[in-house]
């Protein structure tokens, strides 16, 4: 009763103030809204800048915080959004302060980094990319948008939807890997799940592209470095995973701390104008990453924060996040002309219209509610999708007949320092999960209802990091006396994620070591990998019967891992992303280009390393399953066809094993000749199924003019007229193939 009244007179305080009518209703951002409009004409200087403002709370923080006060900035009207504020309790506090003690009563909006779940922890992107299931993925990023709008936010920094070739820059593990096809499809899917159709309902938050441009590129794989890539490949490899999410109707975009041909992104007309808004149409608004207005003084482009600020507003960007430069620093831009003031009501009018269409005019409290957060929270539905994500996205990279494992009794030895681990399995980027609601490897396999077949022993083996090797005598004790060892190895959640490069991406410490010495009691070996990068596996691979990469999972890992090791869940997952062999191939990634001296083992004088082989240790979309699927030569419906015409290419699957299972038909391109060099292979679709053993299914796939388009040599998109290999397998090192003519 004292939420509704306490409803009504915030309502009443809107109402004297600002005389909105319909206030939920979906603006036309094309025209005038005469309710925000009257909004920005009551305004002072200070007000808009604040709305322009985003702070931290002191709840927790990504980064220093530089600036403490925030709640006085709210009273004042000097910050019109907080992040890192979660909880109905904690919101509606500061809710409060906005709309009861502030002039106009214009409600915060607030944001937090949920990427990967809020509670309910799914498994990282990266891990979720290679599901390549986007129902599931648009289903893990509802329920976590769920969650986290029932516990009174309204707004992720998420998708990060930045390729990247670069397993050394710890980021990848936000993203979706190496492919912008791939990137593009799953860029859509988490915009839908966050956002959802019907924008502004009480169940989904807004969603923030980031970060925008090409961050997942930098030099060296060094966070934060500079970007050194071609127009040409920007645009090819770069830019389309942000166009596919606006066009998918994310509301927000993030800029990134790197610079594109010399300008920070955060600085750059060229990207968020001229790109994003005039090319593309998008009509939200603009949000920078942390103190990244005040970083450009670091990077040689502004002589101190108030140009910084100044150069920032100019370029396109709406909200400051942290830096504090719109709200302290650039009024004197305003004053001398160098900032117009039409700038500055076109970013309110934007940030105010998402309030709006949040229906926070409306009820600022629409998204404070203790019963729906406590019903909502962790609930059997989110936990079972949350198994679900998680099996789809294992791969299995290698298996000598011992997985699954055999229905008979058998001693279990469960090894290495993952194996009863809790927290690293939420990963990086977690939001408000907590470790202790996972359920580990060591505790999922004694639980599930095959476990009555089998008895366990388990000892921890030795520390992720470090070099002791205390415990490798009672290991090899344990080892000798059991059937088959179960060891989980792996990297723990901080050593991926955001300031996490590494020269090295190999297992630390000594977990190799005790692998290799498992190996020497000649008992059979399921590796489990947990990480969230590529890593070098030779030695994995080498010395393990079973390899399954399972990333970080999330909350429900030792469930989803049991019953994969148990049988009661094919595996189906594909890498999205090449492993390599060593740290000198990085980048390393599957659609390269041929080279005019292309590979030829025979002539020294070709492409190639003298001490390694070109092809990384496992390919982007590789994966295996317990079954075996066998695929006819691909068919084309036509032998040529035009730019306004389409071609369909089918293509027989087989189950030839002895397991139902899924299998990813992936369909690449090469073109022969072109005015430009093309890559060897770009996939441009794929379809995920169920076949069951014996049967055998045919899969169609219709091309039309869009997936043959490239850059010509003036930077135009076109088609070419020509021979076109259509390949058609596994993975993308499928030789499957046939050819099609495109004519003009």
């Amino acid at each position: 009763m004292k939420i509704i009244i306490l409803n009504v007179i915030v309502i009443t305080f809107f109402m004297a103030a600002c005389s909105p009518k319909n206030v939920t209703k979906m603006v036309d951002s094309s025209k005038p809204d005469p309710f925000i409009e009257q909004l920005i004409s009551k305004m002072t200087l200070d007000e808009k800048l604040g709305q322009m403002t985003l702070y931290t709370t002191d709840w927790e923080s990504t980064g220093p915080t530089i600036r403490g006060g925030y709640q006085d900035d709210i009273k004042t009207g000097r910050c019109g959004a907080l992040f890192n504020s979660h909880t109905v309790d904690f919101t509606t506090r500061l809710q409060k302060i906005a709309v009861e003690e502030t002039r106009l009563k214009i409600p915060l909006l607030f944001g937090y980094d949920v990427i990967h779940g809020y509670k309910t922890m799914f498994p990282i992107p990266m891990g979720e990319a290679a599901s390549w299931d986007l129902q599931a993925i648009e289903r893990s990023a509802y329920i976590m948008s769920k969650e986290a709008a029932a516990s009174g936010l309204h707004w992720t920094f998420a998708p990060m939807v930045d390729i990247s070739r670069e397993p050394r820059w710890g980021r990848v593990m936000e993203g979706a890997g190496e492919d912008t096809y791939l990137g593009s499809r799953i860029a859509e899917a988490r915009v839908r799940g966050i956002q959802g159709d019907g924008f502004g309902k009480s169940d989904r938050l807004l969603a923030c592209v980031k970060h925008f441009a090409a961050y997942g590129a930098p030099i060296a794989g060094r966070d934060y470095n500079s970007v050194e890539i071609s127009e040409r490949v920007f645009r090819e490899t770069y830019l389309p995973t942000y166009e596919a999410a606006i066009k998918a109707g994310a509301k927000t975009v993030m800029t990134s701390f790197n610079d594109y041909d010399g300008v920070p992104a955060t600085g750059s007309k060229y990207l968020l104008t001229d790109i994003l808004r005039n090319e593309w149409g998008f009509d939200g608004f603009v949000v920078t990453d942390y103190t990244s207005i005040n970083e450009m003084v670091n990077h040689g482009v502004a002589k101190d924060q108030t140009d910084a600020g100044i150069m920032a507003v100019n370029a396109g960007v709406d909200m400051d996040m942290q830096s504090a430069a719109f709200q302290e620093k650039i009024k004197i831009g305003i004053t001398d002309g160098r900032i117009k003031m039409e700038k500055i009501d076109a970013s309110v009018r934007s940030i105010l219209r998402l309030k709006k269409e949040l229906g926070l005019f409306e009820n600022p409290y629409k998204f404070s509610d203790k019963v729906r957060e406590s019903n909502t929270i962790m609930t059997k539905e989110h936990l079972d999708a949350s198994k679900d994500m998680a099996k789809k996205s294992v791969v299995l990279l290698k298996n000598t007949g011992v997985l699954p494992l055999a229905k008979k009794p058998m001693k279990i030895f469960v090894t290495g320092p993952l194996a009863d681990d809790k927290n690293n399995l939420i990963g990086a980027w977690s939001a408000s999960g907590e470790g202790r609601h996972c359920v580990s490897l060591y505790e999922g396999l004694r639980q599930h209802p095959a476990s009555g077949n089998y008895t366990f022993e388990h000892v921890k083996g030795c520390e992720i990091e470090g070099t002791d090797r205390s415990q490798f005598n009672i290991v090899l004790e344990k080892a000798r006396a059991s059937d088959i060892i179960i060891l989980a190895i792996g990297e723990h959640k901080d050593l991926s994620g955001e300031a996490a490069s590494k020269t090295m991406i190999r297992i630390p410490g000594v977990q190799e070591d005790l692998l290799k010495a498992l190996k020497a009691t000649g008992k059979p070996i399921i590796t489990i990998v947990m990480n969230g990068r590529p890593l070098i596996l030779n030695e994995v691979e080498m010395n393990s019967d079973a390899i399954l990469e399972a990333w970080w999972l999330g909350t429900q890992a030792g469930n989803a891992l049991s019953d994969i090791i148990y049988g009661d869940y094919n595996p189906s997952g594909k890498l999205p992303m090449s492993f390599p062999r060593h740290e000198g191939q990085i980048p390393i990634y599957y659609n390269h280009k041929n080279t005019g001296r292309p590979l030829n083992p025979t002539d020294k004088y070709t492409s190639k390393y003298i001490d390694a082989p070109n092809t990384p240790l496992y390919s982007f979309g590789y994966g295996l399953s317990y079954t075996t699927f066998t695929y006819s030569t691909p068919m084309t419906s036509k032998a040529s066809f035009s730019d306004a015409d389409q071609v369909t290419i089918s293509v027989n699957v087989s189950n030839t094993g002895n397991f139902d299972g899924e299998e990813v038909v992936q369909l690449y391109i090469r073109d022969l000749v072109a005015s430009v060099t093309r890559p060897v292979k770009e996939l441009k679709a794929f379809k995920k199924l169920m076949i069951k053993k014996g049967e055998t299914k045919k899969v169609e796939f219709v091309l039309s003019k869009k997936d043959f388009e490239f850059y010509d040599q003036k930077m135009v998109k076109t088609t070419e007229a020509g021979e076109f290999h259509i390949f058609v397998g596994s993975n993308s090192d499928t030789t499957n193939k046939t050819s099609v003519f495109l004519t003009k």
